[in-house]
């Protein structure tokens, strides 16, 4: 049991320069009996509305340096706390405030929402065992316009999919890694590095792009470039969920469309989907 969408903006003031930091948590604990669903005794639950208020006192008191350390930060004091507790589990998402700037001058108090991606975070742990911690990033609308087909598939009766050698490659993006053993490094710098390989895997060269034959195949490209260049990333999933898009026919209007206007097809749209690890990782 727990409490879901603990909504708060922590601004952190240095001078006149200030900072901003805004999230929804979600803190989960199972206890070590299972008295409050068998027999209706509350004597060993920690009210959600008490899991609230240490969220936010947690917030007040330790900052948050990144999404990851916060997520640690809830995790060790329920732990350490309530002997009770037997196993808690915080997810932590960010909203996407980046600073202003003016002539390339940030601005000291200025932030402007911008929906490149949603970074978010898990942290969780048994009582005498390891802390586990995730990272990740969703809602992230990817695409490119040329560079990308899909050909030589399996086709029976019920194929009415033509084959295309050039279309528009786009998708909304999620994905999710775990860490290994979490020793002193830095999640913010480590979370960059990360989202910098799933662009560069999912575009290409600037000037020259990548073809891609497959969803498929992209999504395997952005996993393969992280495990490659993020030794701390263990595990990685991904999903991306396809927008395809359909050239308008203007025959009836007297104009030749070259693919120049396309509508979106809202539903049904496809997924792929792949959980992709180190050898060491999943075997152990």
């Amino acid at each position: 049991y727990g409490k879901n969408t603990i909504k708060f903006l922590r601004l952190h003031k240095d001078g006149k320069k200030h900072s901003v930091k805004e999230v929804e948590v979600c803190t989960h604990l199972r206890l070590t009996s299972a008295h409050e669903y068998l027999e209706g005794n509350n004597s060993f639950v920690i009210p959600t509305d008490t899991i609230k208020n240490i969220v936010l006192v947690l917030a007040k008191k330790n900052g948050i340096r990144t999404l990851e350390q916060f997520a640690i930060d809830i995790c060790k004091h329920f732990m350490t706390t309530f002997c009770q507790v037997a196993y808690v589990k915080t997810y932590v998402q960010e909203v996407p405030w980046q600073r202003l700037h003016e002539t390339g001058i940030p601005h000291i108090h200025a932030f402007m929402c911008v929906p490149d991606g949603i970074r978010f975070c898990e942290a969780e742990q048994c009582r005498n065992g390891p802390l586990v911690v995730f990272a990740g990033i969703k809602d992230l609308k990817l695409m490119k316009t040329t560079q990308s087909g899909f050909e030589g598939f399996y086709k029976n009766e019920h194929t009415t999919l033509p084959e295309r050698n050039d279309r528009i490659l786009c998708g909304e993006f999620f994905c999710k890694w775990s860490y290994g053993e979490c020793k002193d490094f830095d999640f913010d710098c480590v979370w960059y590095i990360v989202r910098g390989c799933i662009l560069e895997a999912f575009s290409g060269p600037p000037d020259c792009g990548e073809y891609s034959p497959s969803y498929q195949k992209t999504v395997n490209s952005i996993q393969m470039l992280v495990l490659s260049k993020v030794p701390q990333v263990q595990v990685i999933e991904a999903v991306l969920n396809n927008t395809f898009y359909n050239v308008v026919d203007m025959k009836n209007l007297g104009l030749t469309n070259d693919k120049e206007v396309l509508v979106p097809v809202e539903t049904p749209y496809g997924s792929c989907a792949c959980t992709l690890g180190r050898k060491k990782f999943l075997e152990a």
